[in-house]
């Protein structure tokens, strides 16, 4: 069974979102982030905007930390981090989403490793690439590979991203994700 091809409704207009892009590492740079290169061009490329970028070290309490600035910056629909999704020991990346989300999209990283799957057949078992909603906000942790960003972005999030995508997206969904909290 093939997937359905996504369809925009070219009747809607397009709405940009505000994306913060956070690379989590020990040994990445501003001048050799490729992972976070990558996601920011396509995301601009798309017409979203990028309200800030940032590098920040596998450590469980700072990955913490600067998601809950984003999350309380009225201005950032979107954060969107690559990196520290593996399984070994400094990898923190799953379980800090999990400790300042309200709700996971299981579906995210489901649909991740399946499109995975495709590509590097069973290595995408190592994949903890998560995705959530915390105080409005939506949250996507992508493994730290310039290709898994790709994947990520022009496979799942590019469309769920856009309020033109039909049957239904994400976008058309922020106004409703605080509904709890009033």
């Amino acid at each position: 069974m093939s997937p359905k091809m996504p369809k925009l409704d070219e009747s809607r207009p397009f709405l940009p979102v505000s994306i913060a892009i956070l690379t989590i590492s020990d040994t990445r740079t501003e001048a050799d982030d490729r992972s976070g290169d990558t996601l920011q061009k396509m995301i601009t490329e798309d017409g979203h905007n990028i309200t800030a970028r940032a590098i920040i070290k596998d450590d469980l309490s700072a990955i913490i930390n600067a998601l809950n600035d984003h999350i309380s910056n009225e201005n950032v629909d979107v954060v969107i981090t690559t990196g520290g999704t593996g399984v070994t020991g400094r990898d923190t990346t799953p379980e800090a989403l999990k400790a300042v989300m309200e709700k996971e999209i299981e579906g995210f990283g489901e649909l991740f490793r399946w499109i995975s799957y495709a590509k590097i057949g069973t290595s995408t078992m190592q994949s903890r690439a998560i995705g959530g909603v915390a105080k409005g906000t939506y949250l996507f942790a992508l493994p730290g590979s310039p290709s898994a960003c790709k994947d990520g972005w022009s496979e799942i999030l590019r469309s769920q991203l856009d309020n033109r995508h039909r049957p239904c997206n994400l976008v058309e969904l922020m106004p409703r994700l605080q509904e709890h909290l009033t």
